[in-house]
């Protein structure tokens, strides 16, 4: 899986009619259209499930990041029929990035119509109307869900990139000092630039067992990618995701796990250091050495570096979330 230097928006930009280019919504009444269900789990993701003692006390909805990135393909957006995208869907963002929320609760991912990366560039209009025809159908799934599926269980929000621009979008709508924030664990929104004022009553979460709010980061190297850096994550909200808190630094034995392409674990790959907006690691030593070579940044790894943070810190909120209640 190639890295991709992928640029976004801020939440507070996205006033987009939810119509797109007028198409219908999604229908999510039928299965098909769901890249996972509880009843519905695909194998590379099931292989994480082990422990589903958590399944009666919380959903996830998760939301998958931009997978159409080539250049020579001049849609705007991909249907959801799209083979070549449903096996990125099945192949990359499940095993890799949804796998880490698996275990915290009933598991949802709906397929949508997710824009072309060309979207974020802000020189084309048709990008804002991609990312709202993406919206409408992430909206529609949100819905489908909480009407037939989620019978008053608590929340849990989890996304990557353009995942996390349209969760964004359904936490200003849907939870945002509405009654459906009662039901938020916490939304894991790494991977975009959240501005403090971009949700209202929505705090950002600042220590591990804290729940009702939402976390975000984004990932750089030691020598940071200043241009993506500065015009899209400097001054916006941050955590550190190995210590949960605004901590700058997490020493390399604080680091419980990478989760790599042999579906091993490996911990204590780095230190990790938090800046304003961001954070940044330090190079991984042996066989991860020259794979981070070529990387102008760490974005595609927002959630696979940290697998085992986020899988264990997502179960703690949860587990917590009841004792609190």
């Amino acid at each position: 899986m190639r890295f991709l230097s992928f640029k976004y928006l801020y939440l507070n930009l996205f006033i987009v009619p939810f119509g797109g280019f007028g198409q219908s919504p999604i229908d999510y009444s039928n299965n098909l259209n769901w890249a996972a269900l509880p009843n519905q789990m695909p194998e590379m993701l099931a292989i994480h499930c082990i422990d589903t003692l958590l399944w009666s006390k919380a959903d996830v909805f998760y939301v998958y990041p931009t997978l159409n990135t080539k250049n020579s393909d001049k849609r705007w957006n991909v249907p959801i029929d799209d083979i070549e995208q449903r096996n990125k869907v099945q192949e990359i963002a499940l095993p890799y990035q949804a796998s880490a929320f698996v275990e915290a609760g009933r598991f949802y991912c709906p397929y949508y119509q997710s824009a072309h990366i060309r979207a974020y560039d802000g020189d084309d209009l048709r990008g804002e109307e991609a990312l709202g025809l993406a919206y409408q159908d992430v909206r529609a799934a949100f819905l489908y869900y909480l009407e037939h599926y989620n019978q008053g269980r608590p929340i849990i929000i989890a996304s990557h990139s353009q995942g996390s621009t349209h969760c964004g979008r359904l936490l200003q709508e849907f939870f945002d000092g509405k009654t459906l924030q009662n039901q938020l664990i916490a939304a894991y929104l790494p991977g975009i630039g959240i501005l403090a004022s971009d949700l209202k009553e929505i705090p950002l979460l600042t220590y591990p067992e804290q729940t009702g709010g939402y976390l975000t980061w984004n990932t750089f190297k030691k020598h940071i990618d200043q241009n993506t850096y500065v015009k899209w994550y400097k001054g916006r909200e941050v955590i550190n995701p190995v210590t949960w808190n605004t901590e700058t630094y997490a020493e390399k034995k604080r680091h419980k796990g990478l989760l790599y392409y042999d579906n091993r674990i490996y911990s204590q790959l780095f230190a990790t250091h938090m800046i304003d907006g961001a954070i940044w690691i330090e190079r991984p030593k042996g066989k991860f050495f020259l794979m981070s070579l070529w990387m102008r940044n760490y974005h595609i790894g927002d959630i696979n570096l940290f697998w085992q943070d986020i899988h264990d810190n997502v179960k703690l909120r949860t587990e917590l979330f009841h004792e609190n209640k």
